[in-house]
């Protein structure tokens, strides 16, 4: 039986692949465990975003797998993580399935790549991993369908390589709460670097893709976005955002005159955050509160840049107008407002986290990709110009850049300019990891040149230690 494939742009973390769990064996135990044990498994799944990769994105069917996420070294295609004994997790002990949450090596010993957190979840409780495993065995309903195997070019289809990253960046333990601190306080801090994984991505990472958690939330790239600092910091993080501003943007995505979520952070809203208790989300912002300020990314708050203009009515009588606020006052001002303050239904462009960043990437992929964010009774589009845009709609690579300059010289932060060649960048999934390139052939070609330089040299000095041992 066929099943299709969706390819998403790439998220969370970025990510180097995705988990998989699959093989057959034995069915689960066979005696249903408590309902408040499902009722936990279930609300920790959501909290850990499970679904966001795992549902079935051809029919919606829970944890069933076949997202093809577009990846820097390859589409990683989300597993099948259901009950099924054929084509799931349904042979798992509750042992195996630990271990492949937490340190990333499935029930037939492969490693698993880390695009499923495990980094992170490595901090989950005994009991967690047990209500976590009692849900996917007892409540999600087994779905017999394989999804294809990701594969990796050379060398990362080499999964036992995972064991050398893991020793540089993983092995994290059991979250044990700090008895110095409040219960509160400590459960921020499972939900943020645990369950929650934010610091996957807000964090920034090396050139092997690990974290950099000396630079903890202090912002990092996801593929064609990125997430910003998220420090105590009131320039470059939130540190100016009220408790309830940032319960709200959790919830919704939506905070007049500071944010809207798109990208990855709507997708985390839409499936994980807005579900989660006023308890937990009020443990987060505690925990983001303390975090140590970090200005690496930002020298003006991104909130504060920008103001009304009234350059779009002014250009419309010159005769050679420009490029960018042709494609503005013909695709952007009738909902934007021509003097880019906003409406009820859409964000003002001035005092807006995207246009006055320190980077312009948030921008330019919202005006590629679009947005699409649904929470509570809130459905919130804006149309795609890039890839997925009709042909009438699609703008080109200049005319993306064009019209992003505009809206920064008139409505954000004026000092930045964006290039065609950026737009292309962030059209392809956005700047490639210095790791992607160990694929290149001709990177292949030099590390086995190299090799056998080494090896040759190897054995020419043990052959003349053997003369020298036999003179």
């Amino acid at each position: 039986m066929s099943r299709s494939i969706k390819v998403r742009p790439t998220s969370l973390a970025l990510i180097i692949g995705l988990s998989v769990f699959s093989g057959a064996g034995v069915q689960a135990a066979d005696h249903p465990p408590a309902s408040s044990i499902i009722e936990q498994g279930k609300y920790l799944s959501v909290a850990a975003d499970c679904g966001a990769c795992h549902n079935s994105p051809h029919d919606g069917a829970p944890m069933a797998g076949g997202y093809a996420i577009a990846s820097p070294m390859g589409n990683i295609i989300a597993s099948n993580i259901t009950p099924s004994v054929t084509d799931g997790i349904g042979h798992y002990t509750e042992a195996q399935f630990a271990r492949a949450v937490r340190q990333g090596i499935n029930a037939r010993g492969d490693h698993l790549y880390p695009a499923m957190p495990y980094t992170a979840y490595s901090k989950l409780t005994n009991s967690d991993i047990h209500a976590l495993y009692q849900y996917f065995m007892h409540d999600v309903p087994a779905v017999n369908i394989a999804v294809p195997a990701t594969k990796l070019p050379f060398p990362f289809s080499i999964r036992s390589s995972m064991a050398i990253w893991n020793m540089l960046f993983a092995g994290g333990q059991p979250f044990t709460p700090d008895s110095r601190q409040s219960a509160q306080l400590n459960r921020g801090n499972y939900l943020v670097n645990g369950l929650a994984h934010c610091d996957a991505c807000h964090t920034p990472r090396n050139f092997l893709m690990g974290q950099k958690n000396d630079q903890a939330l202090s912002g990092g790239q996801v593929g064609s976005w990125y997430a910003p600092n998220i420090t105590s910091d009131k320039t470059a993080g939130i540190g100016s955002w009220t408790d309830d501003e940032l319960v709200q943007y959790l919830k919704t995505g939506h905070v007049a005159g500071k944010a809207q979520a798109a990208g990855p952070m709507a997708e985390a809203i839409e499936n994980s955050l807005q579900y989660l208790s006023d308890e937990d989300l009020r443990a987060i912002v505690l925990w983001l509160r303390q975090v140590p300020p970090s200005t690496a990314t930002a020298l003006t708050s991104r909130f504060t840049q920008g103001a009304a203009s009234d350059s779009e009515a002014a250009l419309r009588a010159t005769e050679h107008p420009d490029a960018g606020w042709q494609i503005f006052s013909n695709s952007c001002a009738n909902c934007h407002q021509a003097n880019g303050e906003g409406s009820q239904f859409y964000p003002s462009l001035f005092h807006n986290s995207a246009t006055g960043a320190a980077q312009p990437d948030n921008l330019v992929a919202t005006i590629l990709f679009g947005v699409r964010r649904h929470t509570g009774d809130q459905y919130v589009a804006m149309p795609a110009f890039g890839p997925a845009a009709s042909f009438a709609d699609r703008l080109t690579d200049q005319q993306i850049a064009a019209v992003a300059n505009y809206v920064l010289k008139n409505y954000g932060n004026a000092a930045l300019t964006v290039t065609a060649d950026q737009v292309k960048t962030l059209r392809e999934g956005g700047p490639t990891p210095a790791i992607a390139y160990l694929s290149h052939p001709a990177i292949l070609t030099a590390g086995a040149v190299i090799l056998v330089l080494i090896l040759l040299l190897i054995v020419s000095a043990l052959r003349r230690r053997g003369k020298h041992v036999r003179k």
